[in-house]
C-alpha cells in the first residue's frame, strides 16, 4: 500500500450535529494509528455549525447532499462508493470515542482474517445517563464477549433458532468497521430502520465472519421519556417483524411476564446501588419506563393492522422524517 493511501477511512453522516460532534470529530482527528487514514463527511442539510465545525479541520473530506436524498443505507452506501480505503469506518454524529485507540482496536480486530466482513465496538453511556440505561448497555455488550467472532457454524441452528440468529446478525454502525471489498457485492439496503443488522445478515448467510471488538468504544447513549421509549419499541419491533420475521412480544402474557422480569431486574440493581434515596424518582418510574418498551414492542409486531395515522404517531422515526418534510415545506414557501 502506498504510504499516502489511506488505510480506513472513517465515515460520519451528519444533519444538525451540534456540541456533541464538535467532540466526536476532535477526539477521530486525534486518533493515533500507524497507517494513514481519511475522514470523510456527509451532510444532509445542516443548518447549524456542523458544517462550519468540519472546515476547521483540513483533514476532513466534506460531501453534502439535499435532506431529501438522505437514508440511512442509501447515505452510507455513498460514503462507502467514496472511501479511498481498504476499510471503512462507521460511526454516528454523536458516538464519541473514548480515547485515541479506538480506531486502532477496530481494525486490530478485523485485519487478521480475510473472511471478518464486519466488525462492530463497544457503547458506554454518558456520565449523566439514566443509571438503567448504564446498566442495560453494559449487559447488552458483556452478552457479546462469549461471541467475539462468528459465523453461520450450525445452519440447522440457525434455521430453526431466533435467538442464535439475532446473535449472529447484531450489528451496530454507530461503532463499526467493514471490509470495503465486501461491501462491493454486499452493499447496505436502502432502508428506514436496521440497515446495519439486514447487512450483518447478508454476510452471515454468504459465509463470511463478524467479529466484537471490546477495546473499541464509544459513548453513546439515549434518555428517552417513556412516550418516546414507546415510540423507540414501535420502530424496532415493527422493523424486526417487517424485515426478519420476528415477534418481539407475542402476546399479553408475554408482555406481563417480560415486564415483571425486567422490573425485578431494575429494583435488583436500585438496590445494589443505592438508588433508592439517591435517586428514588428515577427508580420510580423505571417500572413505567419497561412497560412503555415492551408496549411498544408489543403494538410494533402488529403495526400492520393498525390504522396508518396511529401507526405514524407511535413511529418515532416516522414523526422525525414528517418533522424534516414539514420544515423543508416551509423554507420551500419562504
Amino acid at each position: 500500500m502506498d504510504t499516502n493511501t489511506p488505510k480506513v477511512t472513517v465515515l460520519i453522516p451528519t444533519k444538525n450535529g451540534g456540541a456533541i460532534f464538535e467532540k466526536v470529530l476532535e477526539r477521530v482527528v486525534a486518533q493515533k494509528t500507524q497507517w494513514p487514514f481519511e475522514i470523510l463527511v456527509i451532510d444532509s442539510g445542516s443548518n447549524d455549525n456542523t458544517v462550519e465545525t468540519c472546515r476547521r479541520y483540513p483533514e476532513v473530506r466534506l460531501h453534502t447532499i439535499p435532506p431529501k436524498e438522505f437514508g440511512h443505507g442509501k447515505t452510507r452506501n455513498l460514503g462507502v462508493s467514496m472511501a479511498r480505503s481498504e476499510f471503512v469506518a462507521l460511526i454516528t454524529q454523536d458516538a464519541l470515542p473514548v480515547n485515541e485507540h479506538w480506531l486502532e482496536a477496530m481494525v486490530a480486530a478485523i485485519e487478521p482474517d480475510p473472511a471478518i466482513a464486519g466488525v462492530f465496538g463497544r457503547h458506554i453511556a454518558h456520565p449523566d445517563a439514566n443509571p438503567f440505561t448504564t446498566h442495560e448497555l453494559e449487559l447488552h455488550f458483556a452478552g457479546f464477549d462469549a461471541w467475539q467472532l462468528v459465523q453461520m457454524d450450525d445452519p440447522e441452528r440457525y434455521a430453526r433458532d431466533q435467538g442464535y440468529r439475532q446473535v449472529l446478525h447484531f450489528f451496530s454502525d454507530n461503532n463499526a468497521l467493514i471490509r470495503r471489498s465486501v461491501w462491493e457485492t454486499l452493499p447496505y439496503p436502502d432502508v428506514d430502520f436496521a440497515e446495519d443488522q439486514i447487512w450483518a445478515q447478508k454476510i452471515i448467510e454468504a459465509g463470511y465472519k463478524k467479529a466484537y471488538a471490546r477495546d473499541a468504544v464509544v459513548v453513546h447513549s439515549h434518555n428517552y421519556d417513556l412516550f418516546e421509549r414507546l415510540q423507540r419499541s414501535f420502530d424496532e419491533a415493527y422493523a424486526f417483524r417487517s424485515l426478519f420475521g420476528y415477534v418481539l412480544c407475542p402476546s399479553p402474557w408475554t408482555l406481563v411476564r417480560s415486564w415483571l422480569a425486567l422490573t425485578r431486574r431494575d429494583l435488583a440493581y436500585a438496590r445494589r446501588s443505592g438508588l433508592f434515596g439517591a435517586q428514588t424518582m428515577t427508580v420510580l418510574l423505571a417500572p413505567l419506563d419497561n412497560f412503555m418498551r415492551l408496549a411498544g414492542h408489543y403494538l410494533g409486531a402488529r403495526g400492520d393492522r393498525l390504522p396508518k395515522g396511529l401507526r405514524q404517531r407511535l413511529s418515532r422515526d416516522k414523526q422525525l422524517m414528517l418533522g424534516l418534510r414539514a420544515a423543508r415545506g416551509k423554507a420551500a414557501s419562504r
